[in-house]
């Protein structure tokens, strides 16, 4: 027993030393890597959004709407964050990527400061996630996607009651990427922490490199030789 606690105090002494973790990270690789699979949400969008569509001839009148998607890091922890500026159904939310369940996990807010969590799966790009409400027992979904080559994004709410087939549709959401048009150009910088499109410019020794969010911004600027290391490594530079 001696031996084994000797053992492991070691083990935890050459993790301290060697700055290296003693937990395993594949779980942040692979939530990572599911995470890259929605890469194209992230950004500024601007569109205009509908309660209850459909409901009635026209529906509910339109109004204007706001979204804001970012990469964030914590740790061993990673996830996409969406900030909303006049949702009717969410003000803001996080989404992560759950490797051991090989799903993905929606927590929002609702307007009320409510706190929802779906689950669900990314397929022919589109990402629906779904939750059992436990007091009305309906089945409320939530859909996302972009179009037009990654310019367009929707989310689409919708409920359907114990036992029924038909889906009610809740709020509806179509918005344009900011500083985009649908005549877009080619895509060409890459983001130097997530490896998705970058589109503002950071520098470190001399050189420099594109984030393609607030997020990924804040983490390139907490350890940049880290960011940069690995970016070029994977590039071949080195």
């Amino acid at each position: 027993m001696k031996r084994l606690l000797a053992m492991g105090l070691m083990i935890g002494l050459l993790s301290v030393v060697s700055g290296t973790p003693a937990a395993d990270t594949s779980d942040k690789a692979k939530a990572m890597e599911g995470l890259k699979e929605l890469h194209e949400f992230i950004g500024g969008w601007k569109g205009s959004a509908q309660k209850r569509p459909g409901r009635s001839l026209a529906g509910d009148p339109f109004y204007a709407e706001e979204l804001d998607w970012s990469w964030r890091f914590k740790g061993e922890d990673v996830w996409l964050s969406v900030k909303t500026k006049s949702n009717k159904f969410m003000k803001a939310a996080e989404v992560r990527y759950l490797p051991a369940k090989k799903v993905y996990q929606l927590v929002l807010e609702t307007p009320d400061t409510k706190k929802l969590t779906f689950e669900g799966t990314f397929k022919d790009d589109k990402l629906t996630l779904e939750r059992l409400d436990p007091d009305t027992k309906e089945t409320q979904q939530v859909k996302m996607n972009t179009a037009a080559e990654g310019i367009r994004f929707m989310l689409q709410v919708q409920r359907k009651s114990a036992g029924a087939t038909i889906w009610r549709p809740e709020v509806f959401v179509a918005t344009t990427k900011l500083g985009e048009s649908l005549a877009k150009s080619e895509k060409k910088n890459e983001c130097v922490v997530s490896g998705g499109l970058g589109t503002t410019v950071v520098s470190y020794n001399g050189e420099s490199f594109y984030v393609c969010c607030s997020g990924c911004a804040d983490a390139f600027r907490e350890n940049p030789k880290k960011y940069v290391d690995e970016f070029k490594a994977k590039k071949g530079k080195k």
